[in-house]
């Protein structure tokens, strides 16, 4: 059986087959709404149904009042929708390949920097802030942010962090000079908004460091200069696995300001850092009511941490909630696809 569903004020349209979800079936047509982890979780994919029915896990706690988690419900008949956005995207510009490790190492005892190379002469087309899915022997795939810019696009780089049980935990581990992986790309919408001169605050935990650090490396070679603010949260000193990137921005940009969150009382001392979670450490930044009222919000990391930095933000700080944009990461599979762990 398929249905229909149209965007409401629009003339677009698409099909959805049975059991397909309504994100999937946009996908398939070209059609990118708004999504990050596809299970649920996050609430980014949260737009609203006009008309029609559909059946599924549709709602989470941070989904707004009158939404619908377009990332999980499937249709039961043709529908209208009013997604938060959208936009036509060239399907078949997705492919799989397969990568070279060319590198394996660890900059934190449980974070492996990952760094594949494609066939020779092929260059990968990505966008700062997508990410690649690897897909593992068994069939399933996890995903994985892109820490290189999109002007390094013979190599792809991937910080992954270690998972007790994960699947490709164990796999990258034993990964060597040489070994093969198949992967696809690209994935996401975590995307810098290159028209906008608004001041940039970039609020990431643990790997959600490496989108952020594709956006910065990527402004940094288009010339973007716009004021930003890095925090970068984790549980101790280890967690900030990538300091000289951060050094690399220090020295290149005046306008730069980096403010570690560590939670370890010890390690913030040590390191003059904050002392405490992200969330915390925003607030702590931005003491007036309007104060990110001017700015983008740009924010990586678990969903309950997203969650807190959107509240602090939107609901304390001025900002305007379509200036927020994030990705949640979800460990472990989803349906189709995930969003990075």
């Amino acid at each position: 059986m398929t249905f229909e569903i149209r965007i409401a004020d629009s003339d677009v349209h698409f099909s959805a087959q049975a059991g397909q979800t309504v994100l999937d079936a946009a996908l398939q047509a070209g059609i990118e709404l708004p999504y990050s982890c596809r299970k649920g979780v996050c609430g980014t994919c949260a737009g609203g149904v006009v008309s029609g029915q559909v059946q599924g896990p549709a709602r989470t706690e941070a989904t707004p009042e009158g939404q619908l988690l377009l990332c999980v419900c499937t249709p039961q008949s043709d529908l209208q929708i009013s997604p938060l956005s959208w936009r036509r995207i060239d399907p078949t510009a997705r492919r799989r390949v397969q990568v070279k490790v060319f590198r394996n190492t660890l900059a934190a005892p449980d974070v492996s920097l990952l760094v594949l190379r494609l066939p020779a002469g092929q260059r990968a087309r990505f966008k700062a802030g997508q990410y690649v899915q690897v897909c593992l022997p068994d069939g399933s795939q996890r995903a994985y942010s892109l820490a290189n810019p999109p002007h390094e696009s013979d190599t792809l780089q991937l910080h992954v962090r270690h998972v007790p049980g994960g699947q490709f935990t164990q796999i990258v581990t034993t990964l060597e000079s040489g070994s093969m992986l198949d992967v696809e790309l690209p994935f996401g919408q975590f995307e810098l908004r290159e028209a906008s001169t608004a001041p940039m605050l970039c609020v990431v935990g643990g790997t959600g460091f490496a989108p952020v650090k594709s956006l910065l490396d990527h402004m940094l070679k288009k010339g973007i200069r716009r004021p930003v603010t890095l925090v970068w949260g984790a549980r101790d000193r280890q967690g900030l696995y990538l300091p000289a990137a951060v050094k690399r921005w220090q020295q290149a940009w005046h306008d730069f300001r980096y403010v570690p969150a560590i939670e370890d009382a010890a390690d913030a001392q040590a390191l003059d850092a904050f002392h405490g979670r992200v969330d915390a450490a925003v607030r702590s930044l931005y003491a007036d009511a309007s104060a990110l009222a001017d700015h983008e919000v740009y924010c990586c990391g678990a969903p309950a941490m997203v969650t807190a930095t959107r509240g602090a933000c939107a609901d304390s700080l001025g900002l305007d909630a379509r200036n927020f944009f994030s990705d949640s990461f979800v460990p472990g599979p989803a349906h189709v696809d995930a969003a990075p762990a």
